[in-house]
């Protein structure tokens, strides 16, 4: 196999720059670029050294430091070693380039980690998690990758697949010995534990919308009418003027996007233009990008100024929020709480029926936190996560547990009937392999190339 490199470090300058070696041939190429006291070849595993960097002609070109891992004990499993010297990033491709000519090989993304999960020192779920971890943007979502890193959700699914295996293994022996009659096949027994393997299952898919939304946050449209506060509950949530706030109706003419982080959970919003009727062609551009933005969001925030009577330009707001079945993604802020209440709940629920509603004010920020809570509660539909859950964040591990369930009540159904034994062990294999590609137990190589493919490069 040949010996990786790659710089692991952000691009651009940075008080310390890492490039990082794996392979058969690590530490030797390392050696040929690397001048210290002793030979690298010769120390010991898992220990630091200071040295020089050097050129072709032995002439130095930086002062650092050298770890040395062997395997089978390093991240990738193989002997792998970082050199931490100064973080210019003209410094660091010179090393990278230097390692290069003497007999390394530039790393594709996600290299290292792909190697880490084909020597076996994580399976295919821990390494999706390295990718999270880099990826979180909150402390909850990092939370819920650093344990799937550690294993729990692998672990989980490795008890599921040995109960099932056990499952398979006794309607196995009923297929393969029918005329001597040594094996019964146990109908209600089986089916009694593959009812509880489908519980199981249901308990880990009913995490994921709440998993997905940790990780990778809530998409919110802020919408409404003009001058109902659209932009200056933008500028609350982010708490810094992102978005132009005046008196005059139709300032927002594009869409604005920003993160932040509410309530503990990521959201991406969008500001919009005022949804109305105009005659002014950019503001007409504005508003159909407003509707665009309703098409694409996880929620929609529909924003009603409580100061004023609701107008014919709110129910019109209103009207287009909640087309095409939107009111199951549709959250109302009442703004302006500040001021006079001048909005009944009567006129609120003649236009809005049963839709959640939270008071606010984008002045004094007054109910900010509500209204976040409550997006993530109509997003997620499912209470807080505990801090000891395991949690499905990925969409191609929901997708493998929806499969596999599926397998599992075909199976159920057909012991229910005592039909034959070789059609349960048909579903139960197939609820077998999905469940395998949850942890890369049963995977192909093209799903592995792409969930690799969407890692940085040096990691």
């Amino acid at each position: 196999m040949e010996t990786i490199a790659a710089i692991a470090t952000p691009v651009g300058e940075g008080a310390i720059g890492i490039v990082r070696l794996s392979g058969p041939e690590a530490v030797a190429i390392a050696g040929r670029v690397f001048r210290g006291r002793r030979s690298l070849d010769s120390v010991a595993s898992h220990t630091l050294h200071l040295g020089e960097l050097v050129d072709e002609g032995g002439v130095a070109f930086d002062e650092a430091l050298v770890a040395v891992m062997r395997a089978p004990r390093s991240y990738t499993g193989e002997d792998t070693v970082e050199l931490y010297c100064h973080g210019g990033m003209a410094l660091l491709d010179r090393l990278l380039q230097r390692l290069l000519q003497v007999g390394a090989r530039a790393a594709e993304p996600g290299e290292f980690t792909k190697r880490a999960f084909l020597n076996g020192r994580i399976d295919l779920a821990q390494a999706e998690a390295v990718i999270d971890l880099v990826r979180a943007r909150s402390p909850k979502g990092l939370e819920l990758a650093a344990s799937q890193l550690k294993g729990r959700l692998s672990e989980r699914i490795r008890a599921e697949r040995e109960e099932l295996l056990a499952l398979l293994a006794h309607v196995q022996a009923v297929i393969d010995y029918p005329e001597e009659g040594l094996v019964e096949l146990e109908t209600e027994e089986l089916k009694q534990r593959v009812t509880a393997v489908l519980g199981r299952i249901d308990q880990l898919l009913a995490t994921a919308e709440a998993g997905r939304m940790y990780q990778d946050g809530i998409r919110l449209g802020i919408v409404g009418r003009p001058n109902v506060g659209k932009s200056s509950l933008m500028n609350a949530f982010l708490q810094e003027e992102r978005a132009i706030v005046t008196d005059v109706a139709g300032t927002t003419r594009d869409v604005i996007e920003a993160r932040a982080l509410l309530a503990g959970i990521p959201f991406t919003l969008f500001d919009t233009a005022g949804l109305r009727e105009s005659t002014d062609p950019v503001e007409r551009i504005g508003v159909q990008r407003s509707e665009a933005v309703i098409d694409t969001v996880d929620l929609i925030l529909l924003v009603l100024d409580g100061s004023v009577p609701l107008s014919r330009e709110d129910r019109e707001a209103f009207a287009i929020a909640a087309r095409d079945g939107g009111t199951e993604r549709l959250l109302v802020a009442l703004n302006k709480s500040d001021l006079p209440a001048r909005v009944s709940p009567a006129e609120l629920r003649e236009l809005l029926g049963d839709l959640p509603v939270v008071r606010v004010s984008a002045k004094s920020g007054v109910g900010l936190e509500a209204l976040a809570k409550a997006a993530a509660e109509l997003v997620a539909q499912a209470p807080p996560i505990a801090s000891d859950a395991v949690v499905v964040r990925r969409a191609r591990h929901k997708k493998a547990l929806e499969e596999a369930r599926r397998s599992l009540v075909r199976a159920r159904q057909t012991l229910m009937h005592d039909l034959r034994a070789e059609l349960i062990g048909v579903d139960l294999q197939e609820a077998l392999a999905l469940l395998g590609e949850v942890t890369g137990e049963s995977v192909s190589e093209a799903v592995i190339e792409r969930i690799f493919a969407e890692f940085c490069v040096g990691k």
